[in-house]
């Protein structure tokens, strides 16, 4: 069956104050503050505010609109949406419909070794209710509203209904997340939320939106899910009716909400509170010319200028951190070897505890002492992947968790060694001998035990492999 998925992705923006007041962005803030403690008149909605308009989130917005390829509009304004839910106390929220920031975009992801186009539908503004907290889960005893966060702006990025599995979703959010922090306008370790609602059908039948997935993950899990729920239903000879379905993170299932609204039940109308706003071209030039390179840019510059493989290139793009913390190095050491580690046993290291470079605790100054020691031959591959470890545990210098730990090389009597493990090694001796090639690694591996990481891999396999001979 044939599937057809649109995603309407909305993202919390940095600036530093809300959307319409003054009171500060709580995504901003290192913890998250006591409910409804950060609100004004403006964002509670009471009977006479104003909204005025932040100008730097107009700023920000067009930024990410210009790196998804799209065209910027030369006037927009800003349209109330009946929203009759507590979260929005004032019953409308301050939204773009009519003509919004940006249209006719595009991003690139790849699918299998193949480049596809996901057309981005529109870029607009909006407001972000408030947080509603369900005390005992979705239809649970009671629900509590804090409205720390009504007016905390919002980017919604729209696409077209062009991805043809839950994986595609996936990728372009990755990709779409790595722009986003690239651009230093969100910041997936700060309290800001990126969540996506998906609008999927099969086989051309009705369309059922799935609402608040945070995550990509999760995106690719709750479309996994309504698509087995879809085909299950049309297997049964029950026609998929169009609603509104919430994903469940507890229960890894979407369930109902209710019935799909049409676009003529908001009730849109202009915001008469606020003027028309004119992106004037130099503007719209000026933030274009301050645009970071990219990650698709720099993967081609770390292959091009460091003569990377794609993998590692890959892998170091994937997160900004990893990817300036590989610029640090490549000035002072091999690039080559500064990627490989980098890419390889840091990440590897940094994935296990669920970290990235920048919450590790890690000083760039600490990789690059121990890209020198490894390339110095102080230390063993095997020990430096070690001592990463050890640093990202420890928090402490390279320099110090060698000295600690007795990570670095020191003379080893490797012909002793050798001879010792293939006397007590007679059968995998005797199974290499008739070309099992497992036999050598397994030997290999029990001498660099013996020498506790002290001598290189390759250097104990050339020498193993001459003494049997």
């Amino acid at each position: 069956m044939k599937v057809k998925i649109g995603l309407e992705t909305h993202v919390q923006l940095n600036s530093l104050s809300k959307l319409f007041c003054g009171c500060k962005n709580t995504v901003n803030l290192k913890e998250e503050p006591e409910p409804n403690s950060l609100t004004c008149d403006t964002c509670l909605g009471l009977p006479g505010s104003k909204p005025r308009m932040n100008k730097s989130v107009i700023e920000i917005a067009t930024k990410v609109a210009l790196s998804l390829n799209c065209k910027i509009a030369p006037e927009m304004f800003f349209s109330r949406k009946t929203y009759f839910y507590p979260d929005m106390s004032k019953n409308f929220q301050i939204t773009q419909y009519e003509i919004p920031l940006a249209s006719s975009g595009f991003l690139d992801i790849n699918v299998n070794d193949k480049n596809k186009k996901i057309q981005i539908r529109r870029i607009h503004i909006e407001e972000d209710p408030a947080k509603v907290v369900h005390v005992g889960g979705l239809g649970g005893k009671y629900t509590l509203i804090d409205y720390n966060r009504a007016g905390i702006p919002l980017i919604e990025i729209v696409t077209e209904p062009d991805f043809e599995s839950p994986q595609e979703a996936r990728l372009y959010l990755h990709k779409l997340t790595m722009i986003l922090e690239y651009l230093g306008v969100y910041d997936s370790t700060s309290q800001a939320v990126l969540k996506s609602d998906a609008n999927i059908s099969i086989e051309g039948g009705n369309k059922v939106e799935v609402k608040n997935i945070t995550g990509t993950k999760e995106v690719e899990e709750a479309l996994n899910f309504e698509i087995i729920r879809q085909k299950s239903l049309v297997a049964q000879g029950v026609q998929i009716r169009q609603e509104t379905r919430a994903w469940n993170p507890d229960a890894r299932s979407t369930q109902e909400m209710r019935g799909k609204e049409a676009e003529a039940e908001y009730g849109y109308i202009f915001e008469p509170d606020l003027p028309k706003f004119t992106i004037q071209k130099p503007l719209s030039e000026k933030l274009k010319k301050e645009l970071p390179e990219l990650p698709d840019q720099k993967y081609q510059r770390f292959i091009k200028s460091y003569k990377l493989p794609e993998a590692v290139a890959e892998s170091l793009v994937s997160e900004i951190d990893t990817a300036d913390l590989f610029e640090f190095a490549a000035k002072q050491t091999d690039p080559k070897i500064a990627g490989s580690l980098i890419a390889g046993d840091l990440k590897k290291t940094l994935n296990w505890n669920n970290l990235r470079f920048k919450q590790s605790g890690l000083k760039p100054e600490w990789i690059v002492d121990l890209l020198k020691l490894f390339i110095d031959g102080k230390v063993t591959d095997r020990n430096a992947e070690l001592a990463i470890r050890k640093m990202v545990e420890e928090k402490k210098s390279a320099v110090e968790i060698i000295k600690k730990h007795n990570l670095g090389k020191t003379k080893v009597d490797l012909e002793s060694i050798i001879k010792s493990v293939l006397e007590a090694n007679k059968k995998p001796v005797e199974d290499y001998k008739k070309g099992e090639k497992k036999a050598l690694e397994f030997l290999v591996g029990q001498i660099m035990r013996e020498t506790k990481g002290q001598v290189d891999a390759t250097e104990i396999r050339k020498k193993l492999i001459e003494t049997l001979k």
